[in-house]
């Protein structure tokens, strides 16, 4: 028996028009409703690293004043034994046996701002304030003026 291409139509495999549409809408709605969750996982990490680095700086500092106490090396008599600058938490003091005495193997960049610069504060200032006048560093802080998850201000923490 001859047969013509296309006379009988076995059945064919793939998808339908309609049935890629709704595949691909549900894609698109699924996708958009993933977006803010990872939005949400980012800017957690984000506070988790400035946490971090704020801890890391201010042990940093209460260590050195600790040291400065015990009298293992030479302040200035107007610092009260805290440091003058990050960098010197880096670079490091030299103690009264001539050991070199270093408090962080870096700066740690601001995650909020991908930068080094951090907002600083010497037991003089106001607590409030965001200028520094340029004494020793008693606290630090980030310059985001953006609001945390929980509602507070990074600034704040």
């Amino acid at each position: 028996m001859l047969q013509f291409p296309n006379s009988s139509r076995k059945s064919e495999r793939g998808l339908t028009l309609l049935e890629l549409v709704v595949a691909a809408t549900l894609v698109a709605v699924l996708s958009l409703m993933v977006l803010p969750m990872a939005k949400l996982v980012v800017q957690r990490e984000k506070e988790k690293q400035l946490r971090h680095a704020l801890w890391e700086m201010r042990d940093a500092i209460d260590r050195y004043k600790d040291h400065a106490d015990r009298d293992w090396f030479q302040v200035k008599a107007d610092s009260v034994g805290y440091p003058p600058d990050l960098e010197t938490l880096v670079k490091g003091v030299s103690s009264r046996d001539g050991v070199r005495l270093k408090y962080l193997r870096r700066i740690p960049v601001d995650p909020m701002t991908n930068s080094t610069d951090w907002g600083l504060r010497s037991n003089q200032d106001d607590l409030d304030s965001d200028a520094w006048g340029g004494q020793a560093v008693f606290d630090v802080y980030t310059k985001s003026e953006k609001t945390a998850l929980d509602g507070t201000k990074y600034k704040d923490w």
